[in-house]
């Protein structure tokens, strides 16, 4: 429907503000450009896009600043097939400059879906399985260094999910909250009440 995309709009954001209904984390990767996945306009969605869709310090308070202050219900962590950054750590490939500090967020990934797998697994389904096993990565970094973010999923104010784009079929496969969300966000919260008797 491209909706939300003329000039109309352009104007009524630039004097109304921004309201976004969701913030999305993304890879950068060119093949995933999330507004179009969604069917989605100007001021719709407020998006992080960082190679690997990883959680860390940079991306964690843009996250903050979508769910926190502009308030946005649901935050969904996206990654998707083919990713480069997860494929290029889980067959341990040389990377240079300020990429390995990137992408050393996806190798508790890769040694997850390493364990999981069975050992017959195919390199490719060893990919797929770290891609998934690296949405739910950036969730938990993302709750274990968000104090923020934390309290609004206790407040059901804000549902973070996982979802997979794949980049041949144009499908998105939602996977959910992260299946340990109780178990991270208690361990976090705790740290949370503790601050707030400072």
């Amino acid at each position: 429907l491209h909706p939300n995309q003329d000039q109309a709009r352009r104007a009524e954001t630039a004097v109304k503000g921004q309201h976004p209904y969701a913030t999305v984390i993304s890879c950068s990767d060119s093949r995933v450009p999330v507004e179009l996945l969604f069917d989605a306009g100007i001021g719709d969605l407020f998006v992080i896009r960082v190679a690997g869709n990883v959680a860390d310090v940079d991306e964690i308070g843009s996250i903050e600043y979508g769910v926190d202050h502009l308030e946005t219900p649901v935050l969904v962590v996206l990654g998707h097939t083919s990713c480069g950054a997860v494929t290029a750590v889980t067959q341990g490939a040389e990377v240079h400059g300020s990429i390995p500090k990137l992408v050393d967020n996806i190798a508790p990934a890769v040694e997850r879906a390493k364990q999981k797998s069975s050992p017959g697994a195919t390199e490719q389904e060893l990919i797929a399985e770290a891609i998934r096993e690296n949405v739910w990565q950036s969730i938990h970094d993302l709750f274990q260094n968000s104090p923020a973010a934390v309290k609004r999923v206790q407040s059901s104010r804000v549902m973070v999910v996982g979802a997979v784009y794949d980049i041949v079929s144009g499908e998105i496969t939602w996977l959910g909250p992260h299946p340990d969300q109780a178990k991270i966000i208690s361990g976090t919260g705790k740290a949370v009440q503790a601050e707030g008797h400072h």
